[in-house]
């Protein structure tokens, strides 16, 4: 696998409109080698969804989650550091 980690966690919270998401992003392997890149999103505090995309380079599946953090970025998630949560 590469040689920087690849993993994000952001949220979007608003008080006004009772809303409280969650967004995970991660890449991980597969146990052939191929790059899997991982998402996790819902309501913080409840059981979301999931859904992951493979690729057969690390480099296709860093495209893949640096265009989903952007997408996330400015629809108004937060990154949030671990030590945070």
């Amino acid at each position: 696998m590469g040689l920087y980690p690849f993993r994000l966690y952001c949220q979007r919270i608003d008080h006004t409109r009772n809303m409280a998401r969650y967004y995970s992003l991660a890449i991980e392997q597969t146990l052939f080698g191929e790059a899997v890149v991982v998402r996790y999103w819902g309501r913080i505090g409840k059981r979301g969804g999931e859904k992951r995309d493979v690729f057969r380079t690390e480099r296709d599946a860093a495209v893949h989650f640096l265009t989903l953090a952007r997408t996330k970025r400015v629809r108004g998630y937060i990154p949030i550091k671990y030590g945070q949560i």
